[in-house]
C-alpha cells in the first residue's frame, strides 16, 4: 500500500516545529555566503550543544548515522571485533557496526524503562568471552527518550574495561540523576533529523569528554584532510561535516530545546490522562533517577489488540501513528547474530503503538487522536 505523506489537515508523527530564530542564522549565513561545511554557525552550533548538555566537547556531524559510524571508528572498533547493541532500536543504531566490519551481539530490554537490560547486558560479555574475544564497545541505546539504567550497566561496563557508547539520537534533553544522557559513556551521540525534538532539517552530533577523540573525529568527518598545503591523505574519511546553514537552523532550535520537552511532555500526560482508564491500555512510567524528554508518546495496546488495526483506524481519520521499532533479532538483515534476550522486546513490538507527539499539536488535534482510539478500543 503507498503511504500517504501529505493530506489536508493531517495530524503528523512528529515533524519539525521553528522556534522563530532559525532564519536569523539561516539568514545571515546567507548574506554572507556561508553556506557549505565552514562558517560561524558550525563551531557556534557545537558550543550550544555544550552549554545544553554539559558536554566539554561537540562535533556536529550530518547525521546521527554518521555520528555512530564515527564514534565507533574513534573508539577504535576494528573489523572482527563485537559489539553489543540494544536489539530494542531503530535500524540506524545497529547498521554502523556493520560500516566497521563488526559483528552486533543483541540484547533485550527490561521493561522498566524498555532499554537494554543489565542482567542480560553482562551474559552476552560473558558469552562473547568464552567465544574468546572481550566486546570492543557497548551501544545503548535510550529509547524514545526513556534514559536506560545508567548506573547498573556502567557498572557492568567499568568491571569488565568496556566503552559505552550511548546513542541518546532520541534523548537530547533528557537526564539520568539530573545529568543529560549521552555524557555518562565515553562517547554519545545525537540525531538532528527532520523528526527529532530539534532538528537541523538532517544532523547529528558527536559529544565527549575527551579532546582527543574529538579532534579525531572532526578529522576524519573531513575526508581525513591532513594539515599540508595540499590535499594529503593518510587514512580513510568521511564527508561527515554539517553545513552552515543546517547547523544555523540548530542554533535556533536550541534556544527553544526546554520549551519543545515540556510541550513533549504535556502531550504525554494528556494521552495518558485521557486513556490510562482503559482496561488493558499501558503507559510507560518514569523511574525516579529518570527525566525523559518524551520525544514520542507511545502506550502499549490492550492484549490482543493489534497495533497495526489501530494504526489503519487512525490513518482513516487522517492521523499518523506508528509501530513501536520491530527488535534487530527480529530484522533479516541481523538474523545471523547472536541475541540475548527473554523476549520483553518482542512483546513490546507486538502490543506498541507510537501515537502523534509534534509540541506544535493543538488541542483539538489531541482530541480527535483520543476520541479515534476510544471509539475503536471502547
Amino acid at each position: 500500500m503507498k503511504q500517504i505523506l501529505y493530506r489536508p489537515g493531517r495530524i503528523f508523527l512528529s515533524v519539525p516545529h521553528m522556534g522563530g530564530h532559525e532564519r536569523n542564522y539561516v539568514q545571515k549565513a546567507l548574506e554572507d555566503n556561508w553556506v557549505s561545511t565552514k562558517g560561524p554557525n558550525v563551531p557556534g552550533f557545537e558550543h550550544d550543544i555544550c552549554q545544553h548538555t554539559n558536554a566539554q566537547h561537540a562535533v556536529a556531524l550530518s547525521s546521527g548515522t554518521a555520528a555512530l559510524h564515527l564514534a565507533l571508528r574513534v573508539l577504535g572498533v576494528q573489523p572482527g571485533d563485537e559489539v553489543i547493541c540494544s536489539t530494542f532500536t531503530f535500524v540506524a543504531s545497529a547498521n554502523p557496526i556493520l560500516y566497521v566490519g563488526a559483528t552486533p551481539v543483541f540484547v533485550d530490554s527490561e521493561p522498566e524503562t524498555w532499554n537494554m537490560d543489565p542482567v542480560l547486558l553482562e551474559e552476552a560479555i560473558k558469552g562473547t568471552i568464552a567465544r574468546g574475544k572481550k566486546p570492543a564497545c557497548i551501544l545503548l541505546v535510550h529509547l524514545y527518550g526513556m534514559p536506560a539504567k545508567l548506573k547498573e550497566i556502567m557498572e557492568v561496563a567499568n568491571r569488565y574495561e568496556i566503552p559505552v557508547l550511548e546513542d541518546a539520537a532520541e534523548a537530547l534533553g533528557s537526564r539520568y540523576s539530573g545529568h543529560q544522557v549521552g555524557t555518562f559513556g565515553k562517547v554519545g551521540v545525537f540525531s538532528f533529523n527532520g523528526n527529532k525534538i530539534v532538528t537541523t532539517s538532517g544532523g547529528g552530533a558527536l559529544i565527549t569528554a575527551d579532546e582527543e577523540l574529538a579532534k579525531q573525529a572532526e578529522f576524519l568527518a573531513n575526508q581525513a584532510k591532513e594539515p599540508a598545503p595540499y590535499y594529503l591523505h593518510s587514512q580513510l574519511g568521511y564527508n561527515y561535516m554539517l553545513s552552515n546553514v543546517s547547523a544555523g537552523i540548530g542554533r535556533g532550535q536550541l534556544e527553544v530545546l526546554e520549551k519543545r520537552v515540556k510541550q513533549r511532555r504535556e502531550i504525554y500526560s494528556y494521552y495518558q490522562s485521557q486513556l490510562q482508564e482503559i482496561e488493558g491500555i499501558e503507559f510507560l512510567p518514569e523511574p525516579k533517577t529518570c527525566f525523559t524528554n518524551r520525544w514520542l508518546s507511545t502506550l502499549l495496546l490492550p492484549e490482543g489488540v493489534s497495533p497495526e488495526r489501530m494504526r489503519q483506524a487512525l490513518e482513516h481519520e487522517n492521523i499518523e501513528s506508528r509501530q513501536v521499532w520491530k527488535p534487530m533479532h527480529q530484522q533479516p538483515l541481523f538474523s545471523g547474530y547472536s541475541y540475548y534476550g527473554n523476549g520483553t522486546s518482542d512483546r513490546l513490538f507486538e502490543r506498541g503503538l507510537c501515537l502523534p507527539s509534534t509540541s506544535s499539536l493543538t488541542d483539538e488535534d489531541l482530541d480527535k487522536v483520543v476520541r479515534t482510539l476510544k471509539q475503536e478500543l471502547e
